[in-house]
């Protein structure tokens, strides 16, 4: 082993461990906060206040994982300013990954816009005994679809590309930072934001459905194989879409609980 792969290897843990901490760390939170009940589909995403804080651990459970790709880089770019003699962000990182979070937080609260207003509608034929597993169904269905759409490949591109995102995209200074993490965001929003409407379909805040939805993210991410891993997802999402819709009594975790979920206080 040469010299230089020990600080590369080294800065690579340094970025990684912290991240899964900070993720299982979050999980720990979300399963706490949910008292051991499941919110599948039906529940109820609670107050204004308790959804967004919830949602924004839970993005902290499943996105960070996938993240640390950016994160690294960013380091390495602060290192090598270092190097250079030029002044590098104090908790660059830290700064990179609320830009982040917030952006995923901002759609969220689209999310929760979204499921409120149509659940004041009150549909009757869209209620799950009667339409619900079709829509349901259907939405995961179009997550698979955009699977295969231009936007999707060229967000995801983005993602799995961040070197060379952060040098196009490169601010100076926390606020900078702030900014790069927010953009970011954007284009994971743009690739995975399918994937989060099939999880709304599915039981926004269920456990085991966030679960598979942050193992596709990840894999798709962080995989080498790209075209497989997309593959991949985009096949078990059309698996389960049509599972959903068709056969719905056969798909664990889709029974409509009766608790309303606990609020929050942050």
């Amino acid at each position: 082993m040469t010299r230089t792969q020990v600080p590369v290897k080294s800065g690579r843990a340094l970025t990684i461990v912290p991240l899964l901490a900070l993720a299982v760390l979050c999980w720990a939170v979300v399963l706490w906060r949910m008292g051991g009940d499941d919110g599948g589909r039906g529940a109820d995403p609670g107050t204004l206040g308790f959804f967004t804080g919830m949602w924004t651990v839970m993005m902290a459970a499943m996105m960070l994982p996938s993240v640390w790709p950016t994160v690294l880089v960013y380091r390495r770019l602060q290192a090598a300013r270092r190097e250079r003699g030029q002044r590098a962000v104090w908790m660059g990182s830290a700064w990179l990954l609320v830009g982040y979070l917030a952006a995923w937080t901002v759609a969220g609260l689209v999310g929760f816009a979204v499921l409120k207003a149509g659940r004041a509608l009150d549909i009757d034929a869209l209620s799950w005994d009667r339409s619900g597993p079709l829509l349901a169904g259907g939405v995961i269905v179009a997550a698979a679809v955009y699977q295969l759409t231009p936007l999707k490949d060229v967000c995801l591109r983005h993602c799995r590309g961040p070197f060379s995102f952060l040098l196009e995209h490169w601010r100076p200074g926390p606020v900078g930072a702030l900014r790069m993490g927010a953009r970011h965001g954007l284009w994971c929003i743009g690739c995975c934001w399918a994937l989060m409407a099939a999880l709304f379909a599915l039981g926004v805040m269920s456990i085991p459905w966030m679960a598979l939805i942050a193992v596709f993210i990840a894999a798709e991410k962080l995989l080498p194989w790209r075209r497989v891993a997309t593959t991949f997802v985009t096949v078990a999402l059309l698996a389960l879409g049509l599972a959903v819709a068709l056969v719905p009594e056969q798909v664990p975790g889709l029974m409509a609980p009766t608790t309303t979920m606990p609020e929050m206080t942050m």
